[in-house]
């Protein structure tokens, strides 16, 4: 299989790392210098020299809806993996012949939310808390955070979107959303304009009550969630790879590498019912919007079409 890769920032090399240990050939398009075999600064000249199977948008999140017309207006009819997520804002896709296109929500693809969302199957779910905190800073050491897209709310950059993987695999676990009320925006000392912490309470298809907080603010980087159904009290911790039910223990022996892996290789294979689509992907925006109408006018937010009630 012919990858490539738009883009080759931290993500953009572990996803050339990755798929090239599953056996592709890779090349990357880049307008920067960097030391990879096969470089390109344009896109065109790219597609028709290497004729990819498959294409990773893989550039800051503000690029991906121009990365993506470049692609559609080339003719590219192959499938396009775009990372998360996978605009800035909600776009219009221009009009394309791709084979599919998915968005690279690595985290639907940790055994253990593979286990929750079959536990979850048929039970009762009645609360739901989730939270993750990992200090920018320390998020991409041989760098200046202050320089990265994180930093920059007009590069797609913040809490709210960077760590939406969140908002992905509890959606796609509950159904969906309903409505939304959140609190956030940028509060701490850090040399940044987008926002640093985020809060949401929502209301979903299957839970009447989830919790869950995003930030770029713990330094001791943690990623876990607790939900109680009529039968279990599920806790996960995504971290050290650990998971409770009831009183079960059962650890994991699984690393981001092996998240995407596993989601490249489903991307091979066409499992659709696993990846996230790119309806479900627009959601996710869709969420993110609501939640920070929400934060700003002090209200919830229904999602367009639903009724008040969770």
């Amino acid at each position: 299989m012919k990858v490539l890769i738009v883009g080759y920032g931290s993500i953009g090399a572990l996803h050339a790392k990755v798929t090239e240990s599953l056996g592709a050939s890779v090349s990357v398009v880049s307008w920067r210098k960097i030391d990879f075999p096969a470089v390109y600064a344009d896109l065109g000249q790219a597609l028709d020299e290497q004729n990819p199977d498959y294409v990773v948008i893989a550039n800051a999140t503000s690029e991906h809806h121009g990365a993506l017309s470049a692609l559609a207006g080339l003719g590219y009819t192959g499938t396009v993996l775009v990372e998360k997520p996978i605009f800035s804002r909600l776009e219009i896709l221009p009009e394309n012949a791709f084979r599919n296109i998915v968005v690279a929500y690595n985290l639907r693809f940790h055994p253990i939310t593979q286990r929750i969302k079959a536990l979850l199957e048929g039970e009762r779910v009645l609360s739901v808390q989730a939270y993750v905190g990992q200090y920018l800073p320390h998020w991409r050491p041989a760098t200046d955070y202050r320089k990265s897209y994180s930093a920059s709310a007009g590069l797609g950059g913040g809490a709210l979107r960077d760590l939406s993987h969140e908002l992905d695999y509890l959606t796609w676990m509950l159904g969906g959303w309903n409505r939304v009320a959140a609190i956030g925006g940028q509060y701490s000392p850090l040399e940044i304009d987008s926002d640093d912490v985020f809060a949401l309470l929502l209301a979903t298809p299957r839970c009447p009550v989830v919790s869950v907080q995003l930030n770029y603010l713990d330094r001791l980087t943690r990623r876990f969630f607790l939900i109680n159904t009529a039968r279990y009290t599920i806790e996960a911790d995504l971290i050290r790879n650990i998971l409770t039910v009831n009183e079960d223990i059962e650890v994991f022996s699984s690393g981001r590498d092996q998240t995407y892996i596993n989601m490249h290789m489903a991307v091979q294979a066409g499992e659709k019912n696993m990846l996230c689509s790119l309806e479900e992907g627009l959601d996710v925006l869709r969420l993110i919007d609501a939640a920070e109408d929400a934060a700003a006018h002090k209200t919830w937010m229904v999602r367009r079409g639903d009724s008040d009630q969770p």
